[in-house]
């Protein structure tokens, strides 16, 4: 009782939970493993056969389980691996990490080696194998059929396990005979621990493994070394160092500590080495932007270095997702999780890449370590500061010694593990000096050489190769101890340089954080509906080189946890990683670091290399704390017998208890005691803790489809609930998404509605939108029968397109036939069937887009556009014959009430306008489609004059298109214009009918079936209205009248329009002002907008509510225009009177007598309205008066010209003494007003200033 009690007590701080030894069970023999997928065609020796957990001590830690399923399918990925003498049997080291689903960590490190197989039944089994094998496969020199037509990913991967060892084609057909060969089968020692000290777990094992193989004994039995590794060995203390012993040495770990960046042992400088130091950075972003990323190298430990390196360098942030950086054979249906991943793959030696059938790859990064080649997402924003970055971690490296150059081979990277600069001797160098380092005998000797002034060179050179480093070292250290040093220096280093560049980029991120609830459990209730982050505004305080990477990155999981964290934290504890991150802020901000460069892109090198370096030096100088000793146990004399090459069984009975009497365990147990009765007080005062762990768990994982699946349990039901959490998931998810979309797109609603944020960046909305493909993606790669082609959405779409076009010709041959086979599925769909298959041929024919992923990205794109979406993928799996031939019975698309809310959450998309495929795909060609509708009660249709038209979008023009004689419609094809803001119509005035009364152009993109209406309402002609021949009309985006109840939600304003001739309605002279006022306001907001999210200046200068209205409605105002039987005066004649007034009173001299700045303002004005006049465009006395305020505005000089009109005498007979252009005060006022319009740079559309140069 006692003695379960101090290992529980004791187990927090413990160095390690278990010690655990994997491999063959004599009692059950030879098992093959199903899981791992069996294949009869290869050599027993290199089948797969189970492992077993042999055994594991203690029996159970109270807060870390044992899971024995999981730890001996990582002990052992490949099962049990048999050998014979004349294979290579070298040992090899790798770790692992469980996962559990509450998202905590435990580690594993694990020395596997070859023991002697003793067993005469298992050596028969082996040899009864071989002759079956060799009976079916000896005849025969040829593969078989079977084998060779065998595709699945299965079979591929067992049959390249015949390459796995170079012996087995040397042994030839005849393979193991028991009477001429020694069987070896692999056996693994396992220390499982709470934190990754993986350097020390590694001498540990070597050592207790090289005190087996040894030709003495070790000092004491080996139950010693574990249970004082077990029990005695406590975890260092934060900031503190640890020195404990191994069997034949003494081995020193340490810990960071609090205010500094977390534990990592994994070598850096390696995962760097593997892929260079550019691909690292590649894969870094990827796994920031949360994609699926697959590691695939032949060596396990090579996975788990690159997987937690890059993990350990996400600080402040950390991966929320499904994290497995070894995947066991037997797993691999893994790869089908429709969610973002972390997993390592194991690759066979000769496997190529390209007969890799993996079940998604539209958004993975496939990272091919032992290649040193990465595979990108498509559409991929590259890090901040990219180049710089780059180069500063390239000289840290180049400081250690590391070259920084990508793409070595394979060569190049043996020798650097064979290199005796870095501590690393060849594994058979190594295990010869381990051999002659643990023989008492052979020391003697080599003492008794040396006296004598004999040499022995071969241990000389050995020892040499080992010890070059520790001469140099400081204290006299061992080349070991000196390249873990190096190592955790390294380590530091590199990790400083990444934390300094999330340091600069997220200074100010609190500032943007939103604390809405009042406490705690009111945030976790409300946790889903509450907006937390001020994304817009964060997002315009940053530098434009920036916004790529950060728009998609604050839309992450592991973003909203952080801040999730950063809120939490007003009520509990900071989470470690926060801290550590805050203070650094606050450090950077006491030196006012951060201040001067607020929206600077520069680059911000990291400060603190030699410093955090120094720290990890001085621990490692001075050791803290050391262990107690390994010493005898109360064992039963004859146990712990050595036999030379064999791993004994251990005496459970002393390994299962830890000891009742060491302080420490002591001391522990009384600080866990007293925390239980501290808990327990405090439970009666907060909420129920069950309770608030489940709101907590259920805030943290939201977003996440599924928390960390389980290894252990691969039953059936197991994995059919597994993949019920991802549908659950991706629903859910695909709720968030269409919510967040429309939310920042309804704008001034959304804000009435309660939610913050009213505006939408296009930057932020085309991450929104990426995110949306990318999440349709999954939900077409999950549970997929047969993979074919990157996209399975885009599959699916050609898949149904075939049929659809093989029954519309079945229909054309043989209607009778159809009508009674097909009819129920077809009728109702032959409308819509033709939009469907519509939008894929559109997409098909842009020669723009080169992959299956961009053609499903911008079909996705450009049905959202049309407002079909949802319908259209409603469509796609109405055929539900094909969806089930393409699909398992547990795929998402077959589960069919996630279905109907899945695309009804899409279906909610219509309610606001997108024009993602338009901005996107700028450079394709579109058809477009012009009509001209005229007024006919009041005008001819036709006019026998030749028209023209000239169409203007956001992105270019059509230039100068004339318009057959006798036709009111045309269509042209252009690239892609983007949306479209002005049509110029006009006409060369020929005939005897050339007056045209047009109502209006419409004007159809074909491609998204987006249609303008640009209103005119005048003339066209001269003697008639102001006598223009050309107009510039100003669009507005029709809405489809089928889209109003959908749309019914959304008040959004209508883009602006061309101003018409009749105005009904006189507005009184305060709401002219009010007017004027509301404009220049909304003139000087598009200007504050980024300058990509602006929109059209036109609109606001020339369009229905506009300055040029405006200033027109503001000259009216008092006007004398309407004579009796005489033609109407318009403002532009009072303008020419005004300037011809002025020209007249400079030729007399009457200006001479001005100030010098009045007169050079005068100039201008009559320059520029003669230039006007002087165009060779008929543009009308209107059109005239809106480029004389355009061109004003631009050149800032409409406040100066006001004063010249007021004071001209002609305005006493053009204008009443009521009118506003003759009350001072209100002059005065609305030159003020305009003036504010100076600070902003105007540029004017091609359209509107066509022939005038000034």
């Amino acid at each position: 009782m006692s003695g379960s009690s101090a290992v529980s007590g004791a187990a927090p701080c413990r160095f390690a939970h278990y010690f655990v030894i994997c491999g063959i069970d004599t009692e059950t023999g030879l098992e093959p493993d199903e899981l791992a997928g069996e294949n009869f065609e290869q050599s027993p020796l290199r089948r797969t056969f189970k492992s077993k957990v042999l055994a594991h001590y203690p029996e159970n830690v109270e807060w870390n389980p044992f899971d024995q399923d999981a730890v001996n399918m990582l002990c052992m990925p490949k099962g049990l691996s048999f050998r014979t003498q004349a294979d290579p049997r070298e040992p090899q080291f790798h770790s692992f990490i469980i996962t559990k689903e509450d998202g905590s960590r435990t580690y594993g490190f694990v020395h596997t080696f070859y023991e002697e197989v003793t067993s005469a039944q298992i050596c028969s089994a082996m040899q009864t194998l071989y002759q079956m094998h060799n009976a079916e496969h000896g005849s025969a020199n040829a593969p078989s059929s079977s084998s060779s037509s065998s595709s699945s990913m299965d079979s591929l991967a067992s049959s390249l396990d015949e390459a796995d060892s170079p012996a087995s084609s040397s042994r030839g057909a005849g393979g193991y005979d028991s009477s001429r060969d020694t069987l070896y089968v692999s056996k693994a020692l396992c220390l499982i621990t709470p934190m990754p000290f993986m350097h020390a777990c590694r001498r540990f094992l070597s050592q207790l493994h090289r005190a087996v193989t040894g030709t003495t004994a070790p000092p004491l039995p080996l139950e010693s070394y574990v249970h004082n590794i077990l029990y005695e060995v406590p975890l260092p203390a934060p900031g503190r160092s640890l020195k404990f012993h191994g069997v034949y040495e003494p081995i020193v770990c340490q810990r960071p500590g609090l205010g500094e960046l977390p534990l990592a042992d994994f070598p850096l400088g390696e995962a760097f080495n593997l892929l260079g130091v550019e691909n690292l950075v590649q894969v870094f972003t990827c796994t920031l932007l949360e994609m699926q990323i697959l590691l695939y190298s032949q060596d396990y430990q090579r996975l788990m270095t690159v997987a937690e390196g890059i993990t350990t360098l996400l600080f402040p942030f950390q991966w929320q997702h499904v994290y497995v950086p070894i995947l066991p054979a037997s797993l691999l249906h893994f790869l089908d999780a429709p969610v973002p991943y972390l997993m390592g793959l194991q690759s066979k030696e000769g496997t190529d890449r390209s007969k890799l059938e993996l079940p998604q790859e539209a958004n993975l990064c496939f990272v091919d370590i032992d290649n040193h080649y990465i595979e990108l997402p498509e559409d991929f924003p590259q890090f901040p500061n990219k180049t710089e970055f780059i180069q500063e971690l390239s000289e840290v490296l180049l400081s250690f010694g590391l070259s920084a150059n990508t793409g070595r081979k394979a060569v190049a990277l043996r020798e650097l593990e064979d290199d005796g600069r870095n501590g690393n001797l060849a594994g058979e160098e190594l295990a010869v000096l381990e051999l002659l380092q643990g023989n008492a005998t052979l020391e003697r000797l080599q003492a008794l050489t040396k006296r004598t002034g004999v040499t022995v060179a071969r241990v000389e050179a050995l020892r040499a190769g080992v010890k070059c480093q520790g001469t140099e070292g400081q204290g006299g250290r061992t080349a070991a101890e000196e390249d873990e040093l190096k190592n955790a220096k390294l380590n530091v280093q590199l990790r400083e340089v990444f934390a300094s560049r999330f340091t600069t980029m997220f200074a100010d991120f609190e500032a943007f954080v939103i604390q809405s609830a009042p406490d705690l459990e009111s945030w976790l209730t409300n946790r889903e509906q509450m907006h937390n982050f001020d994304k817009a505004s964060f997002l315009s305080d940053q530098p434009e080189p920036y916004l790529p990477f950060l728009s998609h990155f604050i839309e992450t999981q592991m973003f909203a946890t952080f801040i999730d964290n950063k809120i939490m934290s007003q009520w509990e504890e900071k989470e470690p990683l926060l801290r550590v991150f805050d203070a650094r802020i606050d450090k950077a901000r006491l030196y006012n670091v951060r201040a001067p460069n607020l929206r600077s892109s520069s680059y911000q090198r990291c400060s603190i290399l030699k410093e955090s370096a120094q720290t990890i030096e001085q621990r490692l100088m001075k050791i803290d704390h050391t262990a107690i000793h390994p010493h005898l146990l109360d064992m039963k004399i004859g146990q712990g017998k050595y036999e030379q090459g064999f791993f004994p069984k251990l005496q459970a009975d002393v390994l299962n208890t830890g000891p009742t009497n060491n302080k420490w365990s002591h001391r522990t147990a009384t600080a866990q005691r007293r925390k239980d009765r501290h808990r327990q007080q405090t439970e009666h005062l907060t909420l129920d803790n069950d309770l608030k762990e489940k709101y907590m768990q259920e805030a943290r994982s939201l977003g996440k489809s599924l928390r960390q699946p389980k290894l252990s349990d691969l039953s059936p039901a197991v994995i059919a609930q597994t993949n019920w959490k991802f549908v659950e998931g991706l629903l859910k998810e695909c709720r968030m998404k269409t919510k967040r979309m429309l939310v920042a797109k309804m704008g001034r609603e959304a804000v009435e509605l309660g939610h913050s944020e009213a505006n939408i960046t296009g930057l932020e909305e085309n991450t929104l939108i990426a995110s949306l493909c990318d999440l349709l993606e999954r939900i077409w790669s999950h549970g997929l029968q047969v993979k074919q082609g990157k996209s399975a959405l885009w599959s699916h779409l050609l898949h149904y397109q075939a049929r659809e076009e093989r029954l519309e010709q079945q229909q054309a041959e043989s209607p009778g036939d159809l009508l009674s086979s097909h009819l129920i599925e077809i009728i109702p769909s032959l409308i819509n069937c033709q939009t469907l298959s519509f939008v894929c041929r559109h997409i098909q024919m842009m020669s723009e887009i080169k992959t299956d992923v961009g053609r499903a990205r911008a079909w996705i794109r450009l049905s959202l556009e049309k407002k079909l979406l949802s319908q259209h993928l409603k469509q796609l799996l109405s055929r539900q014959v094909l969806t089930k031939k393409l699909y398992k019975r547990y795929a998402f698309l077959r589960c069919e009430e996630e279905k109907e809310q899945f695309l009804f959450h899409l279906l909610s998309l219509n309610a606001v306008d997108y024009f993602c495929f338009t901005s996107v795909f700028t450079t394709i060609m579109i058809p477009y489609r012009v009509v001209i509708i005229p007024i006919k009660k009041l005008s001819n249709a036709m006019t026998t004059s030749n028209p023209w038209v000239c169409v203007s979008g956001e992105l270019g023009d059509s230039g100068i298109m004339q318009i057959p004689k006798n036709v009111l419609e045309m269509t042209f094809d252009c690239q892609n214009l983007g949306k479209l803001t002005t049509v110029q119509l006009g006409h060369d005035n020929a005939g005897l009918l050339a007056k045209w009364l047009v109502d209006c152009v419409m004007v159809r993109n074909e491609i998204t079936g987006h249609t303008y209406r640009f209103p005119c309402g005048r003339w066209l002609g001269k003697g008639v209205d102001d006598g223009s021949l050309e107009r510039v009309l100003i669009g507005e985006l029709v809405l489809p009248s089928t889209e109003e109840d959908s749309g019914r939600g959304c008040r959004t304003p209508p883009l602006q329009r061309s101003p018409s001739q009749i105005r009904r309605i006189k507005p009184t002279s305060a709401q002219i002002q009010e007017a004027i006022g509301e404009v220049v306001n909304t003139i000087v907001k598009h200007f504050h907008k980024p300058e990509k999210e602006r929109g059209s200046l036109t609109v606001l200068l020339c369009g229905e509510n506009s300055l040029v209205t405006a200033l027109e409605q503001f000259f009216h105002h008092g006007f004398r225009s309407a004579r009796l039987f005489q033609k109407t005066v318009f403002v532009w004649d009072f303008v020419e009177k005004a300037v011809a007034y002025m020209e007249t009173a400079d030729q007399m001299g009457d200006l001479q007598e001005t100030t010098e700045p009045l007169g050079m303002t005068c100039q201008s004005l009559c320059r520029y309205v003669n230039a006007i006049n002087s165009t060779s465009r008929s543009i009308g006395k209107d059109g005239k008066f809106q480029l004389l305020v355009c061109l004003g505005a631009r050149d800032r000089l409409l406040p100066q010209w006001l004063p010249l009109l007021v004071e001209c005498p002609v305005i006493q007979q053009m204008y009443e003494d009521t009118a506003l252009l003759r009350d001072r005060t209100t002059v005065n006022a609305l030159i003020g007003v305009l003036e504010t319009l100076h600070d902003f740079p105007i540029t004017l559309e091609a359209s509107l200033v066509k022939g005038i140069d000034l």
